[in-house]
């Protein structure tokens, strides 16, 4: 047992009971979602979270709990509305009669994990949310966050790419959150930077190969593009 600084209550690095109907609350909340934010991403951050934290000194269930709760409503499919996600995240948590300090703890991960353009600072500070922050970040890398970037795209009926479209690295949070460019764009905007944005060890080694694939992809794309190969 040890005691986190940062919630004062104490943790327990045995798996909480609840994650089972946590697993079957998230399955259910997106049953319809989109591809690249449905179970299967949660899955896959979940896992990743528990891998990253094998080697940190961190509580296992807010971790788990964070990793599978992160997207159970993303501001993206809710008008905007960033407070949704929170709101679920403690209603469901308080229906299970978990200790508030628990319970906020969740709360602040899912409002802080978002990249949000990469400019805004952090309200909130844990081992916990860097873990499931850096599992989130490199679902959106690599092999599958390529894939999840254009499954997006199209169901955003969005352009795959546009050469007289230039990324915009200096965009305000509400342009970023707003902005209809092209798909391509996104790599620049967003994935290409996370590389050098994440925060554990761990999280930092997986994202040097993850990173090489998705530039390499870019530069098969553009001599694709120009009837190079």
């Amino acid at each position: 047992m040890h005691v986190c600084n940062v919630c004062q209550y104490k943790l327990s690095m045995t798996p909480h009971p609840l994650i089972p109907q946590t697993i079957e609350f998230v399955k259910t909340t997106l049953a319809d979602a989109e591809g690249g934010h449905d179970w299967w991403h949660v899955y896959r951050v979940w896992q990743l979270s528990k891998h990253i934290a094998a080697s940190e000194n961190a509580d296992m269930t807010v971790v788990e709990l964070g990793a599978l709760l992160h997207d159970i409503a993303d501001s993206k499919f809710h008008d905007g509305d960033e407070k949704i996600g929170p709101r679920k995240v403690r209603e469901f948590l308080a229906s299970l009669g978990l200790d508030e300090a628990l319970i906020r703890h969740v709360e602040n991960i899912i409002t802080n994990i978002s990249f949000k353009g990469g400019k805004e600072a952090q309200s909130f500070k844990s081992i916990e949310l860097d873990i499931v922050q850096d599992a989130d970040r490199l679902d959106a890398m690599g092999a599958i966050g390529i894939a999840r970037t254009f499954n997006y795209g199209g169901f955003k009926n969005r352009e795959i790419y546009h050469p007289d479209i230039q990324p915009n690295l200096n965009m305000t949070k509400e342009e970023y959150k707003n902005s209809s460019a092209p798909t391509l764009n996104h790599f620049y905007e967003k994935l290409l930077l996370l590389k050098d944005r994440m925060n554990t060890a761990t999280g930092k080694q997986m994202a040097i190969h993850r990173h090489r694939f998705m530039e390499q992809y870019l530069e098969e794309f553009y001599s694709e593009w120009n009837g190079e190969k």
